[in-house]
């Protein structure tokens, strides 16, 4: 044998002994390790689990739970195909309903149903077929585990038999028929519906924008941090959030502003229990005279609209401008600190002339609509007055101190990453930063230079930075500030526009001065070329392999496709929020 077939022989050796010992840790014998091993083999030649893709949820947890229940579809598509030929599309809608909201329309039924017990019988024996087909791609053990204490046995039983055996049919049917004697037949229907429910839905990925605009995403969280099988790609409005978690000031004044644009306070006052009272009080004092026009709240539909009185909208539209004011300043005074990110130029207020009225934009002078700025010092426009000061303070503490925000920021960090790759699909929420030709961009992160999946992943532990306590104060502190850029930088992977024109939404009247110009990434990413070259860059393989994205509503009804890229990219923000309802 020669020293190199040697040194292989040795290696492979060493290696098969590594093996072993690992395998020594979880199983005390061949036996145990062969039958895992089996189980494994046997798992992977299973369909796949139904695989669940939203994005851009945006607060609207009704709608939310509404696609939880049904899964988009996937629970009326298993009960047509089991009982088209059999029953009217009428019943079909009745039972599928039934299943979506099980406590609801059994309530609805009993007052109206004089056959009640037939109902029991005939529904029991249809939501049984349906649970045997929703769980067929599943081991035992794993449709076990979604079972209810209470009725595990039971469901798990009849799953298993076929009342058409004639063997198993009088026990198939003493079963049902004793469910209803003993009065269980409500709380049975209950149990196997939400049994369909969660088998329906292997997994749920969120493509990221939980937060903002809808008034419930601290409801959507806690939905989440129940459910177990998820995961989400961070989007720059959760970003946000967890700035604003994490000590963020240019962040907490983001978050405020857009919860007062869209009237919703109930996820900062509710739900994180954020006290607004010193804004609203400092807001009266400060712009008690200013209608604040360009600040009234943005309400979706007629009856949102009446849920305010005139009273109220003046006081949002007072902290919302406020607020406003007080970002601008600490954004400016972000982008000095931080040079190397290139925002100097979104620091406009230093560009006012009060006395003319006007901004200089890009070298042209524009006039504005609105010159009541009574916090803004001529000579130092972006400096705090000591009552913005305190302010700031007060709802830096009010953050500091939810636990309720805390957990559902764990939640995010404990299930969640930049980007993530699932079944030759790699999702990520809105860009990756490119090239005019193509190829990868180079972003600076903490003085160095990333591209690509390397780039993903840096930013990825500079957000987790900022929460770890063995980090020292310069990291935590790059960290924290580093997620403003991710909420407005032209070259991050959550935002990847030339510029976030708050102020000129705001003050601007001209339009051309709103344009936010995309990235080169949405403007190449329909070609298949550019998206192959992604999807090798991230290794991911596979003959039907996709890129799949939110952040971007698809507007439909302007004849847009989520199909893009010859099938390569699927674009999925559906609009949830009802902002978007009208595109």
């Amino acid at each position: 044998m020669t020293p190199i077939s040697k040194n292989i022989t040795e290696t492979h050796v060493e290696n098969d002994r590594r093996v072993l010992e690992l395998l020594a840790q979880s199983f005390p014998n061949i036996s145990a390790a062969s039958t895992e091993i089996i189980n494994l083999e046997a798992i992977l030649n299973l369909p796949k689990g139904t695989e669940h893709f939203v994005a851009d949820i945006h607060g609207e947890h009704e709608a939310f739970r509404h696609i939880l229940r049904n899964a988009s579809g996937n629970i009326k598509r298993k009960v047509t195909e089991l009982f088209g030929t059999s029953m009217r599309e009428q019943e079909i809608r009745e039972l599928c309903s039934l299943i979506y909201y099980p406590e609801q329309k059994l309530q609805i039924i009993r007052a109206s149903e004089n056959q009640l017990a037939d109902f029991y019988n005939i529904t029991l024996h249809r939501l049984i077929k349906v649970c045997q087909s929703v769980s067929s791609k599943y081991t035992r053990s794993k449709v076990r585990k979604s079972l209810p204490r209470e009725f595990a046995y039971i469901i798990e039983e009849l799953m298993h038999e076929s009342p058409s055996d004639d063997d198993k049919q009088a026990y198939f049917s003493r079963i049902i028929e004793t469910i209803i004697s003993t009065g269980q037949a409500d709380e049975f229907i209950i149990a196997l519906c939400n049994v369909i429910q969660r088998l329906s839905i292997d997994q749920l990925h969120i493509l990221g924008d939980i937060f903002d605009r809808g008034p419930g995403a601290h409801i959507i969280m806690d939905i989440l941090c129940d459910y177990g099988r998820f995961d989400i790609q961070w989007g720059n409005h959760d970003a946000l959030w967890m700035g604003a978690a994490a000590g963020n000031e240019c962040c907490m004044a983001n978050v405020l502003r857009l919860s007062l644009r869209y009237a919703n306070m109930a996820t900062l006052e509710d739900g994180y229990g954020i006290n607004m009272v010193p804004l609203a009080t400092f807001a009266m004092e400060t712009y008690g005279d200013d209608p604040c026009t360009r600040f009234m709240p943005h309400i979706a539909g007629d009856d949102e609209e009446n849920a305010f009185t005139e009273k109220s909208r003046l006081l949002i539209g007072r902290m919302h401008k406020a607020i406003a004011i007080i970002q601008l300043k600490l954004e400016a005074q972000m982008a000095r600190e931080h040079p190397e990110w290139g925002l100097s130029d979104r620091d406009l207020l230093s560009r006012i002339d009060k006395e003319k009225g006007t901004v200089t934009l890009d070298g042209k002078e524009y006039p504005l609509n609105d010159t009541n700025f009574p916090t803004l010092d001529p000579a130092d426009p972006t400096a705090m007055t000591d009552e913005e000061k305190e302010l700031v303070d007060k709802l830096r503490h009010s953050f500091s101190v939810s636990d309720k925000l805390m957990k559902h920021i764990d939640c995010l960090f404990s299930n969640g990453c930049m980007y993530g790759i699932y079944n030759s699909n790699l999702l990520f929420h809105a860009s990756l930063p490119l090239n005019e030709d193509g190829t990868m961009k180079e972003v600076e992160v903490c003085g160095k230079k990333y591209k690509g999946r390397g780039l993903l992943h840096k930013i990825g532990m500079t957000m987790r930075e900022a929460f770890n306590d063995d980090s020292s104060e310069e990291e935590r502190k790059y960290a924290r500030d580093f997620f403003w850029y991710l909420w407005c930088g032209p070259d991050s992977p959550l935002f990847d526009k030339s510029k976030m024109a708050t102020f000129e939404r705001y003050f601007i009247d001209d339009p051309a001065t709103h344009v936010e110009e995309k990235g080169w990434y949405f403007k190449l990413r329909n070609k298949e070329e550019v998206c192959d070259m992604i999807l090798d860059a991230f290794g991911v393989e596979g003959e039907h392999r996709h890129i799949i994205n939110g952040h971007v509503p698809v507007r439909a009804a302007k004849g847009e496709s989520p199909i893009r890229a010859n099938g390569k990219l699927m674009v999925i923000d559906g609009g949830f929020a009802k902002a978007y309802h009208n595109t």
